[in-house]
């Protein structure tokens, strides 16, 4: 059983200032901004949204197929697909662009300003969902608008069932199209600030939103997560990180679990409780993707932190 996610793969140059940036940007002189930052400490990461789900989702087990466009910069992280076992067939090369790349800049108060390049993600649409084979699953996350649009119609036509993710993508799209992704979708996964937009912009309250869906799912950070389907409330717990060192890519695991469950016709409890360990173990670690539980690991943290067991 293959899940097909549909999404970014980027580069996350994360930098650190070792101040403050209130202390350097005036509020009177807003109007003519012009400031630079010593930033000493600098990684790169390697992330985008379809990359770190399969990342996870892989660790779990699962047989996950990327579906992306990537640009000339492409090389290093070829390289590490490859490593992790991660099939590439359906990963687009755009010529003459750059991958996605982001460009973070964090304060000692953790605050952050950030530049994304889409690069060849604005070619998302060139991928089709009909010509992955072998396909039960599928997730629409982060992408380029017009391969989100078209990707969730392709999944949606086929008949196969799939999330959609619209993540920090849903400014992009009008009230009619993000209704017709939620109709379209078989599940609908969202963080809590998400969920207070995808409303205002659809005039459509959580529970009627959650009626057009099989399941719909807001996730709450440290406050866990609610699953409405069937037409109960589902509230999962999360267990206590180790280490709250970075939330990149938390909600990335998250939805892994999600997928998993799924995958594994598991009931809303479990697959709830997969994905917030997978999302708690995640923010112990810096980057998307360099979190490295076994599966045995991951049964008996899951035991542990809920009082039962699983069988990944």
């Amino acid at each position: 059983m293959h899940t097909l996610i549909c999404g970014s793969l980027a580069y996350d140059n994360i930098m650190v200032f070792n101040d403050q940036f209130k202390k350097h940007i005036l509020p009177e002189q807003i109007h003519i901004l012009n400031v630079s930052f010593l930033v000493p400490e600098m990684r790169r990461e390697f992330g985008g949204c379809a990359g770190n789900i399969a990342y996870n989702l892989k660790l779990l087990g699962g047989n996950p197929l990327i579906m992306a466009t990537v640009g000339d910069d492409f090389g290093p992280y070829t390289l590490r697909l490859e490593k992790l076992g991660l099939s590439q067939q359906y990963i687009r090369h755009v010529p003459d662009s750059f991958t996605g790349q982001a460009f973070i800049t964090t304060d000692l108060d953790d605050n952050q300003i950030t530049a994304f390049h889409p690069g060849a993600m604005g070619f998302s649409e060139q991928n089709h969902v009909f010509d992955a084979k072998d396909v039960t699953l599928g997730i629409v996350s982060p992408d380029g608008r017009a391969g989100m649009l078209q990707h969730a119609q392709e999944f949606h036509a086929a008949g196969i069932p799939f999330v959609f993710d619209p993540g920090q993508g849903m400014p992009m799209f009008s009230s009619d199209e993000l209704l017709s992704f939620v109709k379209q979708a078989d599940y609908v996964t969202v963080n809590d600030y998400e969920a207070k937009l995808l409303q205002d912009k659809t005039g459509k309250k959580i529970e009627e939103l959650s009626k057009l869906t099989q399941a719909f799912i807001i996730t709450l950070g440290a406050q866990g997560s609610l699953i409405y389907a069937d037409g109960k409330e589902v509230r999962i717990p999360t267990p206590a990180a180790e280490i709250l060192l970075d939330p990149t890519g938390c909600g990335d695991a998250y939805r892994a679990g999600l997928l998993h469950g799924i995958q594994q016709g598991w009931d809303w409890d479990t697959t709830g409780r997969l994905a917030s360990l997978l999302g708690s173990l995640k923010i112990a670690s810096r980057g998307g993707q360099n979190h490295k539980p076994t599966r045995d690991e991951l049964s008996t943290l899951f035991q542990k932190s809920f009082g039962y067991s699983i069988n990944l």
